[in-house]
């Protein structure tokens, strides 16, 4: 794959020559000429390298690397620094924002290539060695289930919590439910936990404040035996689904604090969903018996199998939240979706009401209601797969 280079620079003879010289020698180049385009570009293009300048006339090249370091989507992209400056303090201040190499203008097209390669060999090194979150991986026993849905509104918070309580039902083991959509939360005032920050106080610190010891303190136990890490209600969080390798960090923790944990993922795929759908042992997709849904379920299930998550581990699960014959059979859903059905929820509005008036999954408030018996079967199911994998 081409490494992309981004440049940032107010100078346009550099940009142009700079760009052009390396442009030569295989790399894709991106360009920015204020400090501010350039953090903006870095963080939605996620370069291989960043070529900065310190003298920018908006904000100097010292204040654009600070701020790079201090966002975990670009805390380790490599920062190669030229300036027209020869100072010794110069070149110290820019080592201690977080640069990795320095060189002076005007610089020799034969002597910046050769950092520029280092700088990428050095980068490409480091991604093959194990840190802290591979390693997480290699040692988690837990198994990680991943909801979502095409569009919301289709019950991925209702599927998730009772999967998660019916699983615990069967098990008795550790279950974590996961609720990761902050500025969305739901499930705190549906289980009696409103107001929970633990989310929120994981996405807001750096990647490495992300610890096993961390998550498990912002975990809350439900009464249902449940262990929860829920998302808040504050509208604002929603802009911290941007933090995906705190996500990452997360999802690894988790994955060693119990047997069980079941991720409520919203709808869609942002770039945090991306990420942690392929982290997943299994993913479900909740739809509907209606043509849009089902068209635009088609298409995610489509995105997904780019992601390289094998189509044959993806669970559909057909939910009828409402008495209506404008929604379609199972029969036709599967021929139009093509992709098979693992389970079919009939609807039950009088037993989730129930449950939400007594703070608790359905499968727990009306363990013998149809949908909860469903919950249940498809839980058999789930548990099945646990143990084959």
């Amino acid at each position: 794959m081409t490494e992309k280079i981004l440049i940032i620079d107010d100078d346009v003879d550099t940009l142009r020559l700079v760009g052009l010289m390396l442009q030569r020698q295989g790399y894709e180049i991106s360009a920015a000429s204020n400090g501010s385009q350039g953090l903006a570009k870095a963080l939605e293009e996620r370069p291989d390298l960043i070529l900065l300048d310190v003298m920018m006339p908006d904000m100097d090249g010292y204040e654009v690397a600070r701020r790079l370091r201090k966002n975990p989507v670009t805390l380790t992209v490599p920062i190669l620094m030229f300036t027209a400056k020869t100072q010794l303090d110069d070149k110290v201040t820019g080592f201690e924002v977080g640069a990795d190499d320095y060189l002076t203008k005007p610089t020799h097209p034969t002597e910046l290539q050769a950092h520029v390669k280092a700088l990428l060999a050095r980068s490409a090194q480091k991604e093959k060695e194990p840190n802290e979150i591979v390693t997480a991986l290699h040692e988690q026993h837990g198994y990680v289930i991943g909801v979502l849905s095409a569009r919301g509104g289709l019950g991925v918070s209702s599927l998730a919590s009772n999967l998660a309580a019916s699983i615990y039902t069967r098990t008795q083991a550790d279950v974590i439910l996961a609720e990761l959509t902050p500025g969305q939360g739901t499930l705190g005032m549906d289980l009696g936990s409103p107001h929970q920050k633990g989310l929120t106080e994981l996405l807001q610190g750096t990647v490495a404040e992300v610890t096993r010891e961390k998550v498990e303190s912002c975990l809350s136990t439900h009464n249902s035996g449940l262990k929860l890490l829920l998302a808040s209600e504050n509208p604002r969080d929603v802009t911290l689904t941007s933090q995906v390798q705190n996500y990452e960090a997360i999802i690894a923790r988790l994955s060693t604090l119990a047997r069980f944990i079941i991720l409520d993922m919203g709808n869609g795929l942002p770039a945090f969903v991306q990420k942690i759908l392929p982290m997943c042992s299994e993913q479900i997709i909740v739809v509907e018996g209606v043509p849009g849904t089902i068209q635009h379920t088609k298409l995610l299930i489509d995105e997904m199998a780019d992601l390289k998550i094998d189509r044959k581990k993806i669970s559909v699960v057909l939910n009828n939240r409402m008495r209506t014959e404008a929604q379609m059979q199972l029969t036709q859903v599967q021929e139009k979706l093509g992709h098979s059905i693992a389970a079919t929820l009939t609807p039950a509005p009088e037993a989730f009401l129930q449950a939400t008036r007594m703070q608790t999954p359905a499968v727990i408030s009306q363990p013998t209601n149809m949908t909860s018996q469903q919950f249940l079967k498809f839980a058999d199911s789930v548990l099945e797969r646990e143990k084959a994998r």
